[in-house]
């Protein structure tokens, strides 16, 4: 979990005054891991904690937070009988009170889990150390800016293209190119985190995407389809997905083997995506293309990983 800057300006662009509630510490079993965090003004919020009750109660402390002014506080809860949940757990929560001519400005944002004089030198050489995840320290929290890992473009904002958006847009590891012909082609307005590309031509646009993208392909025209196949086998990519049968699937390659692809280069592309024993709805292939998407994610990271410590051994 990292800082969601644009999130938070946002919200503040919106509402005014917005308390972020972030869980700082966390013991036993809890809903959601430090660094969770979540925005609170007058009547609405965004983002979630866990918990049911406790994000209940979190977001009334949170509001009471705004109308006092009261720029940071924090408190712990207990997760058993006495707030109305099983967890056994325990966390911490830091509130702290932003407006618009009060944004951080800094990264990464250090602050004060209770009031404090002044920050320790223990923070200062945490964050000359480098901090990569949220860290706890000397009753001061300290998190990293968000920016997302994962570049997803999509093609097509048709039923299923809206569906994987609404889906992903949430997920702050991924930032989201959506690509269609023309700009009524999209909803108003567009989900955070998503950027939209207009394009005559969408093959034109995919030359311009990241080597480490994922593709998803799902226009309302086959020969647009086959002309992104085409165009994304000729450059490095990630992942690619076509929506689309078992018979679309066969002539797409019979005609990209026509063009002088290579079988395995071919296969890389996944059709049809999703998870086809869930149906054809478009949120259950949302769904499917989510978990695949999530999965590979889930694989990089323990690579990633486990090449990190090979290297510190």
């Amino acid at each position: 979990m990292s800082f969601d800057l644009t999130g938070l300006q946002r919200a503040v662009a919106a509402h005014g005054a917005v308390c972020r509630v972030v869980i700082v510490a966390v013991k036993g079993s809890t809903p959601r891991d430090v660094g969770t965090a979540m925005l609170v003004w007058p009547g609405g919020q965004s983002g979630t904690i866990g918990g049911g009750r406790l994000e209940f109660d979190a977001a009334a402390m949170a509001r009471k937070n705004l109308d006092r002014e009261i720029t940071h506080s924090a408190r712990t809860f207990a997760l058993g009988p006495a707030l109305g949940q099983c967890c056994g757990g325990a966390v911490t929560l830091s509130f702290e009170r932003f407006m618009p001519d009060h944004l951080p400005e800094k990264f990464p944002h250090a602050h004060p889990v209770m009031a404090h004089s002044g920050r320790p030198d223990a923070v200062t050489r945490a964050i000359a150390r480098g901090v990569e995840a949220p860290l706890h320290i000397a009753d001061w929290f300290i998190e990293p800016l968000a920016q997302p890992r994962q570049s997803l473009w999509i093609y097509g904002a048709g039923h299923v293209g809206r569906a994987v958006v609404d889906i992903m847009a949430p997920l702050p590891d991924f930032a989201i190119t959506w690509v269609d012909t023309t700009p009524g082609r999209f909803p108003d307005p567009l989900p955070d985190r998503v950027t939209a590309l207009p394009a005559a031509k969408p093959e034109l646009a995919m030359r311009h995407a990241p080597a480490a993208a994922h593709h998803l392909i799902m226009t309302y025209d086959h020969e647009m389809d086959f002309a992104l196949c085409h165009t994304v086998l000729g450059q490095p990519f990630q992942s690619c997905g076509l929506i689309g049968s078992a018979t679309k699937k066969m002539r797409f390659r019979s005609r990209l083997r026509d063009l002088r692809h290579e079988d395995a280069q071919i296969s890389r592309i996944t059709c049809p995506i999703g998870a086809p024993h869930l149906g054809k709805h478009p949120q259950t292939i949302a769904v499917g293309v989510a978990a695949d998407l999530l999965s590979r994610q889930m694989l990089n990271d323990s690579a990633t990983e486990s090449l990190r410590t090979g290297m510190r051994a």
